[in-house]
Formats: C-alpha cells, structure tokens, sequence
C-alpha cells in the first residue's frame, strides 16, 4: 500500500485563546473521523495550535481508498416488475445506480416482504479527491458559538482567514477553503518572520516553523518552554514562580515565541492580601507571580513575551509601568473600604435587588441565614456561627475592591471579617460559602462553610425553579446546574448524611414565591445530576434505577448502595438471584394491590422446598435488618446472596399461584418477603438478569 504525509494547515488573525486548546482538540478529532469514514488507513496523527494557526499532520496515510463492499437493497419486488413480470422504472433505476444489469440483481427477504438486492463492490477513491471534503466537514463542526465573516467574503469562521495549506506528499491539492485557496507554504511569525516560508515536505512543518519562522507549532511544546522559562526565571530572582493551569493554557494561546521578562514592583504593595496580589498580576495581567521559599510573594513577576526584543529592558519597564496603576488602584480600593467595618455593609444590601420576584440580595441573605442554621448542627457546626457567617457572607458585594476585581468576591470578604475580628470559622465561611466554584475546584472545610455554602446554592435553586425560570436546553443564566452539582459534590465528598429532599423542602419553604410543583422540580433537577455522576463514576442507569426505587433521597447513602451494589454483582450468585427478583416482580404485579403481605403460615407450607425457603428467611431475616439500619449493605448482599439455592429450588417445585387461595397467598407472602428484604439495599428487578 502506497502512503503520503498529509498536512492541513488553517492560517488565521490570533484566535480566541481561551478556545484554542478546544478548536485544536475538535479539529483534529473531526479530520480523524473523516478520514475513518472514508476508510482510509494511516499512521500517527499530530495536531498543532498557535495564536494565528491550526494544523494537522497525518503520516502515512493510503493513496487510495481500499476496495468498497457493496450492499444495497433495492425496491420491494412487487414494485420491480409488473404484471407481466416486465421490470418498472424502480427497478431499472436501482439496477443502474449499481452499474449492474437487472439480471444480474439478487433478492433478499425480510419479514414478509422480497426486495431486489446488490452485492458487489467497487474501487476506492483516489485519496486526493477526498481530502478537501474531509477538511471541510472537520472545519464546519467546530464548537465556534458565533462565526463571522470578512470583507465581501461569504465564508463564516471564528476569525479572518489569510493562507490554507494542503499538502499530500509533494502534490499540492487543487481546493478552495473558506474562500482562500490552498498552497504549498506556510508563514512565520507576524514580526520576526512574516513571509512565506516553503515547506520540503509535509513532515518538515513544524521544523521549518521553528528554525525559520519563529513559530514553536505544537501548543502542549511551548506550553512546556513557557513553564520552563518562568521556572528559570523565578530561580534566578531567588524564588519560585506561582502557576495557574489555566492562565498557562491562555499564555500557550497567546504567544507563537515566547520569551521570558522579568519585573518588579514596589514593596509597598506587598502590604496588600495575597489573593488581591495574585489576582491583579495572574486574572488582569497575565504574569506570573513568584514567591519565596516560606511561600510569601516577592516583588517580582515574570511575563511572557511574544518578541525576542533587541531591548528587553523597554519591555521590562512597560509592563511594569501598566502593573502599577493597577496596584496602587487595589491599595487605595482597600484603604476605602476599611474605612467601616464589613458589618456596616449589611444594610445596604436591602437595597440591591437579586431578583425582581424574589427581592433584594439582603432578603437572600436572611433567607440564607435561616437554612445555615438549620444545617450547621447536622454538620457538626454551631448555628450561631453559621448564621453569623450567612448574615455577612454578601457585605463585600458592595466594596469597592470587589467591584474593582469581581473574582474576589468572598476573599474580600474574608479579610475583611479577618481585620475586624470576627472568629475565625466566620471569615473562613464568609470564603468558602461560594466553593466549590467549578468541576476540581475545592470544597468548604469548615462546618459554617458547609452550612452557608449548601444555603446559598439550594436558595438559589428553589427561588429560580419557584419562578418559573429553570434551565432549558444549554440555556442556564443563574447556574443552577453548576450549583446542583455543588450541593452534590459537598454531601458526597464531605460523606455527609444529610436528606435532600429535606433540605430542599426547607429551602423551598423560605421562598416569597413558589409552586405546588416547586419542590419535586427541583429535587427531580438534583437527582437527575447525581444520576449523571454516578453514571461517570461508572455506575450503570440499571443500577442507579434499583437503588433510587429504594427511595432513598440521601445522595451519600445511594452512593453507598451502589458501591455495595457493584460488588454484589461479581458474585456468582447475582445473575441468578437478580431473575429470581424479576420473576418476584412480575408476580406480584399481577396481585391486586393491597393483597399483599409478608406474615407467613407455617401450616400451609406444604412443599419441601418451601419449607425451606421459609427457615432460610427466618434464620437471615434479623441479620439483614440489622445490616440495613446501620447501612451495612456489603454485608446484607452477602447474606441475602445465601439464599439462592433455596430461591431456585422453590420456582423449581414450587407453583406460587396455586388454584387453592389460602396456599397462593401464604406463598405470594414468601415471595414478597424475599422482595422486602433485597428491596431494602436495591430493587434487583431492575438489574439484567
């Protein structure tokens, strides 16, 4: 089989860089479906990203497709021919479609029905001819929210295109691409090297980049040098720098040369808390804070830059010109503001609206309060300092240095709790009520914490979904999912044994407005996320459907069945036992309701292994239950596990719905005692059995 190196290369104005990694990542995922569809072999796949390019490198990919197989059925036979057995229109357009005669079609039944059936096959398409549409698809599926045209071209990307590259080996592709022609060359850097640079073969792409163009092509390889760099740098200051995934990621995006500058400000503003520090440097100005070896931050930072200047020590001294402004801003923001205590906010918040229907953030407040405190003892807290904690939690929304920095909602108000010596597990709620704030983020570590924290996003939830507002499709303004998921993650990972259908019941009642519907909406909203987690925690919806016809509403506890539930499952017995509660199911789903019941006469146990099943209930019966009210259910699977010989015995010999009444009843009520008892961990019926 003959291969080429392909290479497609998408030359643009700088691309969004928080969506770079994402349109890499799509990129190069579609062009690999494409290339499966068409069923064309090839080797490794490398993809590229730069501010102002993606790429795709393919290696060894086939010159032609392989042979095609054919099978295609055709009109139904009654359709094909006529009475007079002559073939209709339908037939002859099939047989033409295949490149075949009509005689030399088969038939084919399906059902009741004959079709005319073609079974052959074709050569493949030169891979040239495919390659263009491959690209195309690839470009048109990219998760680009809004596209955008340019000059009097018609064609819609993310941002301007300036060159496509095509390459298949040396055979430059005759093709048009957002309604830029293709070519052989690729361009360097905007400044250092702005030209065309020609590229050997496609494999040379990122060699060339980099030797002649000033461009390190692969994101995840300068990404690397970026890190190293300031690593470097930070050493040579004396200290170490202070990274942020994301703002690396978006540095990586931003940069197709970096080169490291060095900067410092005064130490007067090292006076000002860290967050504020790091978040003006990191959030404002894209550097790199660095700290020393006790982990205090120095006066230093270090930049990237996107030119290797003849002078660095001008692009030193501008960007440390801009970062001064900014903080001697942050400075006198909090000498502002410390002007009252944070207490002294707490009124002004009446008078700041949440939502119309729901009234103003200081209601919110309250309401939050409330429900903290009812929380803070299940969790190990005191209400007084939970509700003291919800009472301040919103103040620093209306200081200056929030407004200023909106990210540091919560840590502003931290410090400021902190300065005016409110306890200690106050401040430290004040800041942790917003966490966790994203999918890894952390989780309150204190009991108040805990309590606002839950307080905060469940009063969200009931006032949005008690006026009507719940989240549709990927719409979800207030982001009740993001706090849906954040109620979850705090009872499942804290292990907390809280009921959320009662906590949502009680956040609910707190609203000015609501529905009849409202609390089962919200509480069906949450059990559908922890569903979604449990699912990615590689629980399947059978399981996760046996434990939530339990009824169990406590996230930790369902969590808890389906662990035991999982392990349950590797044991031999569970096929067998999973049938035999199906089978349960079935039956008693065909007695009238209110027939039921699990009280046993021993007097009608007339067959052997009926008996048998009976003595084998009694003598687990306690146990299990025992088991289950201390939420052992590792150890009550293993118990009830012990009853599957006699379970298969009894439906072997056993006729439950006996003509005589008295003997069907006393034995649905043995049947329905065994679905009692498994029903206690997880409805086995819903299992595949």
């Amino acid at each position: 089989m003959n291969t080429r190196d392909f290479l497609f290369e998408l030359g643009t104005e700088e691309l969004p860089p928080v969506a770079l990694p994402e349109l890499e990542r799509a990129l190069s995922e579609g062009i690999r479906n494409g290339l499966a569809s068409a069923g064309l072999p090839h080797g490794d796949l490398v993809s590229y990203a730069a501010p102002r390019r993606l790429a795709v490198l393919v290696r060894d990919l086939a010159e032609q497709q392989p042979e095609q197989l054919l099978k295609r059925r055709g009109p139904p036979v009654s359709a094909a021919f006529d009475k007079t057995g002559q073939p209709t229109r339908a037939a002859t357009a099939f047989a033409e479609s295949c490149g075949v005669d009509i005689g030399s079609l088969g038939r084919i039944t399906e059902g009741k029905r004959e079709f005319l059936y073609f079974e052959g096959s074709k050569p493949g398409a030169p891979t040239p001819s495919l390659l263009a549409a491959i690209v195309q698809t690839a470009l048109d599926a990219l998760p680009i929210p809004k596209r955008m045209r340019w000059g009097a071209s018609q064609a819609e990307f993310v941002r301007p295109v300036h060159w496509v590259v095509l390459r298949f080996g040396d055979e430059v592709l005759d093709a048009t691409l957002l309604d830029t022609r293709a070519g052989s060359t690729t361009r360097g850097h905007r400044f250092h090297a702005p030209g065309e640079l020609s590229l050997p073969t496609p494999a040379d792409y990122a060699d060339v980049l980099r030797s002649s163009g000033h461009v390190i092509a692969h994101f995840n390889e300068r990404r690397e040098r970026i890190r190293e760099q300031v690593e470097s740098a930070a050493l040579r200051l004396g200290g170490r720098a202070v990274f942020d995934d994301a703002l690396l990621d978006e540095v990586t995006a931003l940069v197709e040369w970096p080169v490291p500058v060095e900067g410092r400000f005064d130490d007067e503003f090292l006076e000002l808390p860290r967050e504020v520090l790091i978040s003006t440097l990191q959030e404002h100005q894209r550097y790199f804070p660095v700290e020393d070896a006790a982990g205090k931050l120095s006066p230093y930072f270090i930049t990237i830059s996107n030119i290797d200047s003849r002078d660095p020590s001008r692009v030193r001294e501008g960007n440390e010109r801009v970062v001064r402004p900014r903080l001697s801003d942050a400075a006198f923001f909090q000498r502002q503001d410390r002007r009252a205590p944070l207490r002294g906010w707490r009124d002004g918040l009446d008078r700041v609206t949440f939502q119309a229907k729901l009234g103003s953030i200081g209601d919110k407040v309250r309401r939050i309060a409330s429900l903290a405190s009812q929380i803070a003892p299940l969790v190990g807290g005191q209400s007084t300092l939970a509700m003291q904690a919800a009472e301040l939690s919103k103040c620093d929304l209306l200081s200056a240095m929030v407004g200023e920095f909106p990210e540091l909602q919560g840590i502003t108000g931290a410090n400021y709790a902190a300065a005016d010596g409110e306890p200690a597990e106050v401040a430290s709620a004040i800041r942790e009520h917003y966490l966790p704030r994203g999918a890894g983020d952390e989780l309150p570590s204190t009991a108040s914490g805990i309590a606002v924290a839950l307080a905060d996003k469940l009063d969200t939830l009931a006032g949005i979904f008690g006026i009507g507002q719940k989240p549709s499709g990927t719409k979800d303004p207030f982001a009740l999912r993001r706090a849906a998921i954040g109620v979850l993650r705090i009872l499942l990972e804290r292990r907390l044994d809280l009921d959320l259908a009662d906590l949502v019941a009680q956040a609910v009642a707190l609203q000015p407005v609501s529905t009849p519907d409202t609390q089962s909406e919200v509480l069906g909203f949450m059990m559908d996320r922890l569903r979604a987690i449990q699912l990615e925690a590689g629980h399947g919806s059978e399981a996760f459907d046996a434990v939530q016809a339990t009824g169990s509403t406590k996230p930790g506890n369902i969590q808890s069945r389906l662990e035991a539930l999982r392990r349950f499952r590797e044991l031999p017995e569970a096929e067998s036992l999973a049938a035999a509660n199906k089978r349960i199911a079935n039956i008693l789903k065909k007695t009238e309701t209110g027939t039921l019941s699990t009280s046993i006469d021993a007097a009608l146990l007339r067959e052997p292994a009926e008996r048998a099943l009976a003595a084998a209930l009694d003598a687990i019966a306690s146990s299990v239950d025992t088991h289950l009210r201390r939420t052992e259910y590792d150890a009550a699977l293993t118990l009830l596990a012990s009853l599957r010989p006699t379970i298969d015995a009894f439906f072997n010999d056993v006729m439950v719905n006996d003509p005589d009444a008295a003997l069907r009843a006393n034995r649905l009520a043995l049947v329905n005692r065994v679905r009692t008892l498994f029903s206690g961990v997880a409805d086995l019926s819903r299992l595949p059995g």
